[in-house]
């Protein structure tokens, strides 16, 4: 008889906070993005996060086994005890931002969940064959505006030209490998980051390229989301996400 595997928490949670802090930052753009159909579209795309935080959380509450369930984790910690990489939280100026930063993320997604399939632990492998289909989708909507935009109008080229050079640094600690990592990778459960960066390059270059946008150069590369260090823009995100839970503790629909 064999015994399941399970992920550490740790490596769980940064999965989980990377999804749940992309999906709240998306959501930003309901009601003000330049069509009716995308409000739409992104709306959609930051529910498939949604939905993919709360199944990350809610495997690391359960493996960690201190009765945190994905609320929990979601909601009542504080902000240096969250995760994600800082890319994910950055505010917006316009919605080149939220274009460039949705196709950097999810080809990174999509590269990671697709590895993440063959998990030895069968939660997370499940998690990741879900998720794979939606990242796929996520990758497509955003370099078809990429290419749009990119190879639109002068106004839009050089928005987007701007947006591309303000993340790209910090595309870097997506592919940091540390401890963590390590320990997942070597087990079989979880993916090190760091072999991640060449195929993310590559296809980030081929949209790019398709767009007449440069690719960046390489450079600062700030970090520390991993860790719990944030940008300013973290703290206004985590009070909007987490207000209403904490002002009605306990509260059921």
């Amino acid at each position: 008889m064999t015994t399941a595997v399970h992920t550490a928490p740790d490596y769980l949670l940064r999965l989980g906070d990377d999804a749940l802090v992309a999906a709240q930052r998306l959501c930003w753009w309901a009601t003000r993005a330049p069509q009716l159909e995308e409000d739409v579209a992104l709306a959609n795309i930051a529910l498939d996060l949604l939905g993919q935080a709360r199944a990350l959380l809610g495997h690391a509450g359960r493996v960690e086994g201190r009765g945190r369930d994905e609320d929990t984790l979601a909601f009542l910690r504080d902000d240096r005890a969250f995760t994600n990489v800082q890319l994910v939280e950055l505010a917006d100026t316009d919605f080149a931002d939220a274009v460039t930063r949705l196709l950097f993320f999810g080809v990174y997604q999509d590269l990671l969940y697709r590895r993440l399939t063959a998990s030895t632990d069968p939660v997370l492998a499940a998690i990741a064959v879900k998720s794979a289909k939606e990242t796929a989708y996520h990758v497509d909507h955003a370099a078809a505006w990429t290419v749009r935009l990119g190879d639109g109008t002068e106004e839009s080229h050089r928005r987007m030209r701007r947006a591309t050079r303000d993340l790209w640094p910090y595309t870097h600690e997506l592919f940091v490998s540390d401890e963590v990592f390590a320990r997942a990778a070597t087990d079989g459960t979880g993916v090190d980051p760091a072999g991640l960066r060449a195929p993310w390059r590559e296809r980030i270059t081929t949209v790019l390229t398709e767009a007449t946008l440069p690719v960046p150069e390489d450079g600062w590369a700030p970090g520390g989301g991993r860790h719990g260090l944030h940008t300013e823009a973290f703290g206004p995100l985590v009070l909007e996400m987490q207000g209403l839970h904490r002002a009605h503790p306990g509260a059921r629909w």
